[in-house]
């Protein structure tokens, strides 16, 4: 039997997945890693953490591996988007990475649509100015520290860099480099008009190549730290939601993922890269060879739900506060919920807007409201998908990944709320899957990913909408939408107020 790695380099763990011919996970190693918060809204890594525990973690799974060594073909990568990892003449971290969620750029953002012009950005990119994409941060390194950015040779995302000490070799791929606010999307190159606007070295950008593509095999060192072979191939790799979307099939038009953890993610596969969302949505290079996907985002998904059981049910499982679900209504009984907790981001971008409940009255049990809380996360997701099918996309299969799947009615909800057929896959591993199928695609076991992904990845269960409650929540959905609208301007008072 022959076997791939999968690794997954995580915000706060870099999770080794050993999976052999059949998709079977034979092996699942994670290794946790700090983050470095100094100030508020700062977030940062020391890249060298991310080489030491995927070290560890190889050495223990060769540690516990019982074939010949030889069996191990290939190796690829998932990884968190958008951070930034300097390298100077060296290749040596000039340092440390400033991840995703880093918010300390709001400055650096305004500038680029000063300098560039939003619509301009928008058509070059096809994604707005926000603080966590990575252009903004090599912007704030070179005003707040220019020492560290004249010295800079070249700029990484995490997972590259982790490749790259387990190499030698530095590239991006394309799904991880339409992320960083600096690819000509249309063209499929680094853009030289940005790059010339905001008096950014092109130098400094990497090669880029496909996914798919194999850019070498372990280094010596390597292999006598680990235990692999110096055979071993190593494959680009993709960002964590294009390897999320491998790992979930999708992989052919009409199909779209649903990812409910602590935010929500909606993302839905594309075979061309021309469409206009006008920034409503976020629009990526897949880690399919010439495919694409858009992507929206509800930051309070499954944290509305956690939140509420750690205010209103500290002591009880999360299977005990949704036992009742099934009981209520469509509606909830005329109880709606605006997962609006931290802000938004799809379709509105608004950090000011707060979550609310509408139309409580002394009728309602807490049943209710867990209810309501449930239909509330997933029509926001929906309004992602309605954005979708506004500018032309069919939707027909959504599969559902995270949260969503740990009950039933959630899961009917979904394709009700939808209109869609909902697929529970029989195992979750999502983007270090998805890491896992391009090395096997790449060290030739299938003659396509979508082959290789429906070896690997098996249905659990359907789930098909009901027309009674579509029709009902169609409804619904129209009054969700009139609540931003309606409370938009209170909460920025609110939140004044609150400062």
């Amino acid at each position: 039997m022959k076997y791939v790695i999968g690794i997954d380099l995580g915000t706060s763990a870099v999770k080794i997945l050993l999976v052999d011919q059949k998709g079977t996970v034979a092996q699942e190693i994670s290794k946790d890693y700090p983050l470095i918060q100094e100030k508020t809204g700062y977030s940062e890594q020391d890249p060298n953490t991310w080489v030491d525990q995927t070290v560890v973690g190889l050495q223990e799974l060769v540690h516990h591996f019982d074939g010949q060594i030889e069996d191990i073909e290939g190796i690829s990568f998932s990884g968190q988007m958008h951070g930034l990892v300097l390298l100077d003449r060296s290749n040596e971290v000039l340092r440390p990475a400033i991840l995703w969620n880093d918010t300390r750029t709001t400055e650096q953002c305004e500038k680029i649509y000063r300098l560039i012009g939003e619509e301009r950005l928008l058509s070059i990119t096809q994604n707005p100015a926000l603080e966590g994409f990575t252009l903004p941060k090599l912007l704030w390194v070179r005003e707040h520290e220019p020492e560290i950015y004249a010295n800079a040779k070249t700029f990484l995302l995490p997972k590259d860099y982790l490749r790259y000490r387990l190499t030698g070799s530095i590239e991006m791929d394309y799904s991880d480099a339409s992320g960083t606010l600096l690819l000509d999307f249309k063209e499929n190159k680094w853009s030289k008009e940005l790059c010339n606007l905001l008096d950014i070295d092109e130098k400094l950008c990497p090669p880029l190549v496909e996914s798919t593509a194999e850019v070498g095999k372990i280094t010596v060192e390597v292999a006598e730290a680990t235990g692999l072979s110096m055979s071993t191939k190593v494959f680009a790799g993709g960002a964590d939601n294009a390897c999320g979307a491998i790992g979930s099939r999708i992989l052919e038009q009409g199909t779209t993922l649903c990812s409910i953890g602590t935010s929500g993610v909606v993302l839905s596969y594309e075979t061309e890269n021309t469409k206009d969302f006008h920034g409503k949505v976020h629009y990526f290079n897949h880690g399919a060879p010439d495919a694409y996907y858009t992507m929206g985002v509800t930051l309070a998904a499954g944290y509305s739900l956690s939140w509420f059981k750690d205010v209103f049910a500290k002591n009880e499982s999360f299977a005990e506060l949704v036992s009742e679900v099934g009981k209520v209504p469509v509606g909830s009984n005329g109880l709606l919920f605006t997962p609006y907790l931290v802000g938004e981001r799809t379709p509105y971008a608004d950090s000011s807007i707060r979550a609310s409940f509408i139309g409580m009255d002394g009728s309602h049990e807490r049943k209710d409201f867990v209810r309501a809380i449930m239909e509330g996360i997933t029509f926001s997701l929906h309004e992602s998908i309605t954005v979708f099918r506004d500018h032309g996309k069919e939707i027909n299969t959504v599969v559902s990944t995270g949260g969503g799947t740990k009950n039933e009615e959630w899961l009917q909800m979904q394709a009700d709320i939808f209109n869609a057929k909902v697929v529970k896959m029989s195992s979750e591993q999502g983007p270090g899957m998805g890491a896992a199928i391009l090395a096997a695609y790449g060290c030739g076991w299938f003659t396509s990913l979508k082959d290789c992904a429906e070896e690997f990845l098996k249905v659990e269960k359907e789930y098909y909408p009901i027309e009674d409650n579509v029709e009902k929540y169609k409804r619904l959905f129209v009054i969700y939408q009139e609540v931003y609208k309606q409370t938009s301007e209170i909460n920025k008072k609110l939140v004044a107020f609150r400062r």
